[in-house]
């Protein structure tokens, strides 16, 4: 009975190999090298706002020196830091490893042709073994995305690798506990207490490996903000190069403006003024052209209103206009009828005479009425 229940102590074996990686947990720690990017790259953010022109700024040519200083810090940061840690760069050892396994695994195997001929293998090719031709092919260009894909495949490998070393020497040890002279007996006690130390193994190494996933964790979102920071600064780098032509060329816009005023005094006393009054007039201008803008909404929305106002009056001058013409048409015939009645005997004509009638009748009863005109 104690003979069969000796593989539990090779349970420590297992704790063993699976304490083994612990060590590796804390492999961030000593690659922290790469957070300590940002304090060589903070300085050229920084150096940017330092170098940026405000607005009314006299000193041209200090800023213009500050700006050289600050590319020739940048030019000396990149002369020192052009070895840059990389993703692909931190896998270069392992690549170079890879590539040396696999050259020696193509000369083996060219010398040992003629034995593997001989003694064929009837036994199928494991799935987790990496081939010379897929290491070298994944190894020429990697990429971020052939590392993860690469980092998933070793954690498969290595842990086949454990569950068949554990299975091995497991089996060693109890073969020898049974053929040993004399035999190992393992008591119930020692394997609670293997049970009870495996335990606090166990419970060690899960919080070792959540630590471990906590710290990973907080390595790739660290790395992601200073990849976006890598790129602000580059981008800073960039502007800050230019920097310095473009106040060169303002400043000579400047002289040239200032010239060509010196040169027509008092045409425009409103370009003379300083900064701050110049601030003044340009808000009052400003509000100036709020207003009137103000105005013509307000004169935009009751245009339409005049509009159909304006149609409406254009119709009844059209009304009119064609009643007048047909009043004068009528005014003319009359005279015309008058000149001719003179003309043919001296007497009025029966319109005219309707007239004088009506214009009599009207005075009468004015009179008579007591209305006055």
């Amino acid at each position: 009975m104690g003979l069969r229940r000796t593989p539990p102590p090779e349970a420590g074996a297992v704790a063993a190999t699976s304490q083994a990686p612990i060590p590796q947990g804390t492999t961030p720690r000593a690659m922290t090298p790469r957070t300590t990017t940002p304090r060589t790259m903070t300085p050229r953010a920084r150096t940017t706002r330092a170098t940026t022109p405000r607005p009314g700024s006299s000193d041209a040519a200090a800023l213009l020196q500050r700006a050289a200083e600050v590319l020739q810090a940048l030019g000396s940061l990149d002369a020192s830091t052009r070895d840059e840690i990389t993703i692909i760069k931190i896998s270069e050892p392992i690549s170079s490893a890879l590539h040396s396994a696999a050259s020696k695994n193509s000369s083996s195997n060219s010398g040992n042709d003629e034995s593997h001929n001989q003694q064929p293998s009837t036994a199928a090719p494991r799935t987790s073994d990496v081939s010379a031709h897929s290491a070298s092919s994944a190894l020429d260009a990697p990429t971020p995305a052939s590392l993860e894909a690469d980092l998933a495949h070793y954690k498969e490998l290595f842990a086949k690798l454990r569950f068949s070393y554990v299975e091995q020497v497991t089996k060693e040890k109890f073969i020898r506990a049974i053929v040993g002279d004399p035999p190992l007996i393992v008591t119930p006690q020692e394997n609670a207490d293997l049970e009870a130390s495996n335990m606090a193994a166990k419970a060690s190494l899960k919080a070792l490996k959540t630590e471990v996933a906590l710290l990973a964790e907080d390595l790739e979102s660290r790395s992601r903000e200073l990849a976006a920071r890598y790129e602000r600064v580059k981008l800073d780098r960039i502007k800050l190069r230019e920097l310095p032509g473009k106040m060169e060329e303002l400043q000579k816009r400047v002289d040239k403006l200032r010239t060509k005023q010196a040169i027509q005094p008092g045409s425009q006393p409103e370009m003379n003024l300083p900064l701050a009054k110049t601030a003044v007039l340009v808000e009052e201008r400003r509000q100036k052209v709020r207003e009137l803008e103000r105005q013509v909404e307000q004169l935009s929305s009751l245009a339409p209103r005049k509009r159909k106002e304006m149609e409406r009056l254009q119709m009844e001058v059209t009304a009119l206009a064609a009643k007048r013409a047909q009043v004068s048409a009528a005014a003319r015939e009359a005279k015309r009828r008058r000149e001719n009645a003179q003309k043919a005997g001296g007497t009025y004509d029966e319109m005219e005479a309707k007239g004088r009638w009506y214009r009599a009748s009207e005075a009468a009863l004015r009179e008579m009425l007591g209305l006055k005109e």
